[in-house]
């Protein structure tokens, strides 16, 4: 099983509501999935199987779920098959629907029980004959690479003032901008977010400085915890943070100051917390994915070390992740901003020129975070990688991302 999230923002960026994609299968690994195997493969919810293993509190936190399925897979028992509250769950039918007697009857049905519909993929020249399937939608999906989207609204914002649509791969964030306060645009989904800063440089503001400082400090190879722990208290955010991850961590014995603290944690729980938590602080300027991106990206590459081989190179491997969007965070090249923290060469080769040893499994996590299954899949072969361990990888950063949060 692959699986991964693609988030959906508002008009502000807020994430409103996540989509599952996921597959069952390698097909290089399998060719023999084709024709009519692969056919009732379509049968299958392939979503379901991780709604029955991770609750959707740790897949879309207090958002929506957007399921991707086939229109056969309409007519199964989706009740019992996911074990979710029917207003959280979004149907998301990728292919086109007949609009005939049983599929209108089915739809009407899923709406009484609560499930919002949505549908992907409609030809423009489907509008008109689809009118009786389109009223029982909640969500029309606009593809910005396939269509003028200006012009498309005015077909459904005159026809359907009710229906919300979503804007898909919209890869700029000046396309964004350009589109999201049109009135029937409620979701926006695509790399957007996440495409690499080519040009410009933001000014540090004191607070990312220190912050900036930090990570400086405790990325060195032998740092002094005396000197972390005087930076932490310069901060007050920072220093509440710091003190209530200390007494948990510490069973609840006393703590007299943050030296304390930092001389009984010692350098690696100190280190990993920080780098945390420091680049979560970065964020918070940012939209709130790409603290996320950054979080579990991290957390992937470390729990994927082992698979790759890399077991001695978790902490590194954790810095790879947590960085790999750092020009997003910084608003500045890649390049450029990695000279304001202290980072190996191999780190650094990895994260500006897709080069050595830590190169491959950074492209893995960005083909893999993206649900580009065919590149994975490709991966898989190539690294000799076990689809079952990779699985259990994501769902591992999944869970440790969403306690994060919790604390």
């Amino acid at each position: 099983m692959l699986v991964t999230l693609a988030p959906m923002f508002d008009k502000e960026m807020k994430v409103s509501a996540y989509s599952l994609l996921a597959q069952k299968d390698n097909y290089f690994l399998n060719p023999e999935l084709t024709g009519i195997e692969r056919h009732a493969q379509a049968t299958k919810i392939v979503g379901a199987e991780v709604l029955r293993e991770i609750d959707i509190e740790t897949l879309s936190p207090d958002t929506d779920l957007f399921l991707p399925l086939s229109k056969i897979a309409l007519f199964k028992d989706i009740a019992s098959l996911c074990d979710v509250p029917h207003e959280r769950m979004v149907l998301l039918v990728e292919d086109e629907i007949p609009a005939d007697e049983a599929y209108i009857g089915r739809l009407m049905e899923l709406k009484k029980l609560g499930y919002k519909l949505a549908l992907k993929n409609l030809p423009v020249t489907s509008y008109i004959d689809h009118a009786s399937v389109i009223r029982l939608l909640d969500y029309v999906f606009l593809d910005s690479t396939q269509m003028d989207v200006k012009k498309a609204k005015i077909f459904f914002e005159k026809s359907y003032p009710k229906l919300k649509l979503v804007i898909s791969n919209i890869v700029s964030e000046e396309y964004f901008e350009l589109i999201k306060n049109e009135k029937p645009f409620a979701l926006f989904e695509g790399p957007f977010y996440r495409v690499p800063v080519t040009k410009g440089e933001h000014e540090v503001t004191p607070l990312k400085a220190t912050y900036l400082q930090l990570l400086n400090v405790v990325n060195d190879d032998d740092f002094e915890l005396t000197q972390a722990a005087d930076i932490i208290g310069r901060d007050a955010a920072l220093t509440i943070s710091f003190l209530k991850m200390a007494g948990s961590q510490l069973g609840g014995s006393e703590i007299s100051s943050i030296r304390h603290a930092t001389a009984i944690l010692g350098q690696k729980e100190l280190k990993k917390w920080i780098n945390a938590v420091v680049t979560k602080e970065l964020c918070a300027d940012r939209p709130s994915e790409v603290m996320r991106v950054s979080m579990l990206r991290a957390r992937f590459a470390e729990e994927l070390a082992p698979t790759f081989e890399m077991a001695t190179s978790t902490q590194e491997l954790f810095l790879v992740g947590l960085f790999s969007i750092l020009d997003q965070i910084l608003q500045c090249p890649m390049a450029e901003a990695l000279e304001k923290v202290k980072v190996s060469k191999e780190i650094k080769d990895a994260l500006v020129d897709r080069k050595g040893r830590f190169a491959n499994i950074l492209d893995f996590i960005l083909n893999y975070e993206a649900g580009n299954w065919q590149a994975v899949s490709r991966l898989m072969i190539v690294e000799n990688l076990d689809m079952d361990e990779i699985y259990k990888a994501y769902v591992n950063s999944l869970r440790w991302f969403s306690e994060l949060i919790r604390k």
